[in-house]
């Protein structure tokens, strides 16, 4: 092998090497949120915007979606020094820009860049994504990043801290199944009557109207519950308390609550309530409290999980429901459709 040819090879080979090795690339900027509370019965709550591995912020343009029926912006502050502009909304999008100000450098490594603080109008569960972030470093050359960071903030009715149902009761809120009292109060363990439970399971089931003859004489007409009672009626939910009455505002007891439950269940397997199976039920001290007609149906409920006792040794079935414990039902009730 000639001269010329050792060297070619040599040429050859350490630019194979070269090109094998490896590249270790600059590690690229990052953005994030976090939220100041998850759930609160605050109404406001914060965003903090944080970047990582920042080369050179002199001014920036972020850009975040949310749902405006949930939420307004209430403010946003830069903890950089310059000028910011106040938060524009349009439709559901806000943006908020800063720049600093005069021959300075940007901000470098891991910057707290701002906060941006908002009100839930509303209880229930709000989103809040940062979708862009457009950088601009101290030469004026801009740079388009697409964050897509989102974090979610559940405003709590003000009495639900803390109760051992609000997990269950929120979930309900989210689904338009249950409402609150009023804006701040959810009045957990309050009784519910016979017509509104009812009307949570006309909701959970989403019945249709019925054309059917309202067979209930203190069902009047016009009344809140009418509706709900015809269409839970034709769909065989529920029973008067005689031929001819219904008994709307009568607190439910929670031997009623669990007729209506099991033919909400066989409703929506499509089967007759009779033709669900009942297995073996965990005993009672109480038992005996349990009238003849509700037997099967608290049999039912409590082997399939839809409702337990009040505590471990007693159902408590000639005791009034409560709402938070109708909310419960009705999740469970969902959970398994």
């Amino acid at each position: 092998m000639n001269r010329k040819t050792i060297i070619n090879t040599l040429i050859c080979s350490i630019c194979s090497f070269m090109w094998l090795a490896p590249v270790h690339a600059e590690k690229a900027s990052d953005f994030a949120m976090t939220a100041s509370d998850t759930e609160s019965a605050s109404e406001q709550f914060t965003v903090s915007l944080k970047g990582q591995n920042i080369k050179d912020l002199f001014a920036y343009e972020a850009k975040f979606s949310f749902d405006p029926e949930k939420l307004e912006v209430v403010k946003a502050e830069s903890h950089m020094k310059g000028f910011s502009v106040s938060p524009i909304v349009k439709n559901n999008e806000i943006t908020i820009a800063h720049t600093k100000i005069g021959n300075v450098d940007g901000e470098k490594g891991d910057v707290e860049i701002g906060t941006v603080t908002f009100k839930a109008k509303k209880v229930g569960t709000s989103a809040v994504k940062w979708t862009t972030m457009k950088i601009i470093d101290h030469n004026l050359k801009d740079q388009q990043i697409t964050v897509n960071a989102t974090t979610d903030f559940t405003k709590i009715f003000s009495d639900l801290s803390g109760h051992w149902a609000k997990s269950d009761i929120m979930q309900m809120v989210s689904q338009r199944i249950v409402e609150g009292m009023d804006d701040d109060h959810f009045v957990p363990d309050d009784n519910v009557t016979r017509a509104q439970f009812a009307t949570l399971i006309a909701k959970a089931l989403k019945l249709k109207d019925a054309a059917v003859q309202n067979p209930f004489a203190d069902v009047s007409s016009g009344a809140w519950y009418e509706s709900t009672v015809k269409k839970a009626y034709a769909a065989g939910l529920l029973e008067g308390v005689s031929d001819s009455e219904f008994a709307p505002e009568r607190n439910i007891t929670r031997e009623e609550m669990t007729a209506m439950l099991m033919r909400a269940k066989a409703y929506s397997k499509g089967v007759k309530a009779d033709d669900l199976t009942v297995g073996a039920v965990s005993k009672f001290n109480d038992e005996n409290a349990i009238s003849d007609w509700a037997k099967k149906s608290v049999t039912y409920v409590i082997g399939s999980g839809l409702m337990n006792g009040r505590t471990e040794y007693a159902f408590s079935p000639q005791e009034q429901a409560t709402r938070a414990e109708s909310a419960v039902v009705m999740k469970r009730l969902l959970s398994g459709l």
